[in-house]
């Protein structure tokens, strides 16, 4: 019975070593689909985050791999609901609202908006200036946080293969 619970556990561990590769590797091909599709979006994340300010403050925004087609999601909040919008990245016009519901990402929400909340310069406007700070990159994603007391949002840039992060200080 020992060798059998060993065997069993030795067998888990492959399990969960080749899940945590498959999650991996799907990752890393996101990555890539996201760095190749990126450059043909038409609308940038800043004009993304603008666009979705009718259905209320841009709390957070990226662009997204998702059923293998690029997508540029905002989350907003409006007085103390969050949404999450998908804005068109050709033509920029709102796709669609969805309240947030997942604990997880209604977690997150609260968080960026709370950072939002402290800051003095928009989010779309930190998002222009690290691209204007960085030149042939776009952004790919504008996360909010509080360092400290501090409001920040920790923008990832893409050009080609090459992915830089940057924070910018928002107060």
């Amino acid at each position: 019975m020992r060798k059998d619970i060993a065997t069993g556990g030795f067998a888990l561990s492959l399990l969960v070593v080749s899940a945590l590769a498959a999650h991996a590797e799907t990752n890393e091909d996101k990555g890539a689909a996201l760095a190749k599709a990126l450059p043909q979006a038409s609308v940038s994340l800043a004009q993304g985050l603008k666009a979705s300010e009718s259905a209320g403050t841009p709390i957070s925004g990226k662009f997204e791999i998702d059923e293998d087609a690029l997508q540029l999601s905002v989350y907003t909040m409006k007085g103390d609901k969050f949404s999450e919008i998908i804005v068109d990245q050709k033509s920029g016009a709102i796709k669609k609202t969805e309240a947030i519901t997942d604990a997880e990402d209604l977690k997150d929400a609260a968080e960026q908006s709370a950072a939002v909340a402290q800051s003095k310069i928009s989010l779309e406007n930190a998002v222009q200036a690290a691209v204007a700070a960085n030149a042939g990159y776009l952004a790919a994603s504008a996360i909010p946080a509080l360092t400290g007391e501090h409001p920040v949002a920790d923008i990832t840039l893409i050009k080609g293969e090459d992915v830089r992060k940057v924070q910018q200080k928002l107060d």
